[in-house]
């Protein structure tokens, strides 16, 4: 079973990159993220017509995440990450699917920081922390896939040194990262691969893709159910140099049956 996740930066505008990377590479589940599209301009047909079903949660302009599947037993848990019932950003998706619980996810970016913004990415952090607790402690299958904005370390970042008042970078969102896969849970890219320099976001500005001057902040985490079962584990850079490209690279792993 192939699981990918894939910050789209704009599902309709980057609609013939997404679609030909699903026909080329066939993933069994994708958790999508950054859709910038309202509910109702989610392009479902096109995604049907090539075998999936899906599941979203839009918003106009911004933010927005949803599951593929190339099975329709796609049962939604929940589009709201608990703990702020005044939190209305749609970046969160959680569902049962294929006989696994999905968690989708888009992260804020938290920039300018300090600031309002990153206090409301801190406090998202600490939700999921508590949330993810208790998927672990169901004891069921669970992967927490998507966009986390954070380079967990300096290994995941080009030139670390640039970075230190980022928002993605700064050290209580490290420390947040950490804390959340303390936990129990598994980075799958890291497991397979602790020491190599493997990046999913590379910006649109000065030749960064070319020069592989990238960041890794497409995540997996899985619970150690799906951690036993951990293949192998890749992100599909050279997506990131298609025409009308998204800013991010799909990531994906691969699990036994």
């Amino acid at each position: 079973m192939r699981i990918a996740s894939y910050n789209v930066n704009g599902v309709n505008g980057r609609l013939p990159v997404l679609l030909q990377w699903l026909q080329e590479t066939s993933p069994d589940i994708v958790c999508m993220q950054e859709l910038k599209a309202p509910q109702e301009k989610f392009p479902e047909q096109a995604i049907y017509d090539l075998g999936y079903h899906a599941i979203w949660h839009g918003q106009k302009s911004w933010n927005g995440v949803a599951i593929l599947s190339k099975t329709d037993d796609i049962e939604e848990i929940s589009r709201v990450l608990p703990g702020d019932p005044e939190d209305v950003a749609s970046r969160y998706l959680e569902a049962t699917v294929q006989g696994i619980h999905v968690g989708c996810l888009y992260l804020p970016n938290g920039n300018p920081a300090p600031g309002p913004k990153f206090d409301y990415k801190l406090g998202w952090f600490k939700r999921l922390h508590d949330h993810a607790a208790g998927l672990l402690a169901s004891g069921k299958p669970v992967v927490l896939a998507g966009d986390y904005n954070v380079m967990p370390t300096e290994k995941d970042v080009y030139k670390p040194e640039r970075w230190g008042d980022d928002a993605l970078f700064r050290p209580e969102v490290r420390e947040a990262y950490k804390s959340l896969v303390d936990q129990g849970w598994t980075d799958a890219i890291r497991k397979l691969y602790p020491d190599e320099i493997i990046y999913t976001f590379w910006d649109y500005f000065r030749n960064a893709y070319s020069r592989n001057a990238g960041l890794r902040i497409d995540h997996f985490l899985l619970s150690p159910q799906l951690d036993k079962r951990l293949l192998k584990a890749g992100v599909d850079s050279n997506v990131r140099g298609w025409e009308k490209t998204s800013d991010h690279a799909p990531v994906w792993i691969e699990l036994k049956d």
